[in-house]
């Protein structure tokens, strides 16, 4: 394979990359949560999906799930599921969360009767990996599928096999996107003392979750 075929494929999709979605969403979330580690893993996540999409493109499934309108739909509406179910969680979440001065602190004891006290209410979403809420935004995109069904097959050679050809370039595409998420990383690591604040963390949660929500409903219906 060439290499200017790989540049070429690069040049193209560097503006794609760099535009903001649910991948940097999520990092940056992530690190002002629980630091710069949660958000290598959203990044080796959406690393993953990356090869799971190049693989399928090229075993041709992807493109039967573009072909069948119906296929594409279901796969669209589960994104959007996804990412609007969390993004609803950070929203819940950001009005849940205590700034320092309430009344109630986590140094008062809790009920020994009371069921709730002992066990916490949590929503589907909060127990995800940051892994996993990275390989699952990026694998139920349906944008990210199409990368490989219609930008990728544009560097490719006719005449030598599809699947290693496809790998090269999801290294590359994974490179990529991993030197961009990883600037984030860093930016986001640099203030994380400033990002844990619960006022501050309260307003990134709602702006993360509005993102997220907007991001899902224009999944669903663009």
């Amino acid at each position: 394979m060439r290499g200017i075929s790989v540049l070429g494929f690069l040049v193209a999709l560097a503006p794609i990359t760099m535009t903001p979605g649910a991948s940097l969403t999520l990092v940056v979330s992530r690190v002002a949560a629980g630091g710069r580690r949660q958000g290598w893993w959203v990044i080796l996540g959406t690393v993953t999906g990356i090869y799971v999409h190049a693989t399928l493109a090229a075993v041709g499934l992807a493109a039967l799930v573009l072909r069948s309108s119906q296929a594409f739909w279901i796969v669209k509406l589960a994104g959007a599921a996804y990412l609007v179910g969390l993004g609803l969680w950070l929203l819940w979440s950001a009005t849940r969360r205590r700034h320092p001065t309430d009344p109630a602190t986590p140094s008062e004891p809790a009920t020994p009767s009371d069921p709730a006290a002992r066990r916490p209410r949590r929503l589907p979403w909060q127990g995800h990996h940051p892994y996993l809420q990275g390989l699952l935004g990026n694998v139920l995109n349906p944008k990210a599928a199409a990368v490989y069904l219609t930008l990728a097959p544009q560097f490719l050679h006719s005449h030598t096999s599809v699947l290693i050809p496809m790998l090269v370039l999801a290294t590359a595409h994974a490179a990529l996107h991993t030197c961009w998420l990883a600037c984030w990383t860093a930016i986001s690591g640099a203030a994380a003392r400033l990002l844990r604040t619960v006022r501050v963390r309260r307003a990134l949660d709602r702006l993360t979750g509005a993102i997220l929500v907007g991001l899902g409903i224009r999944a669903a219906t663009g």
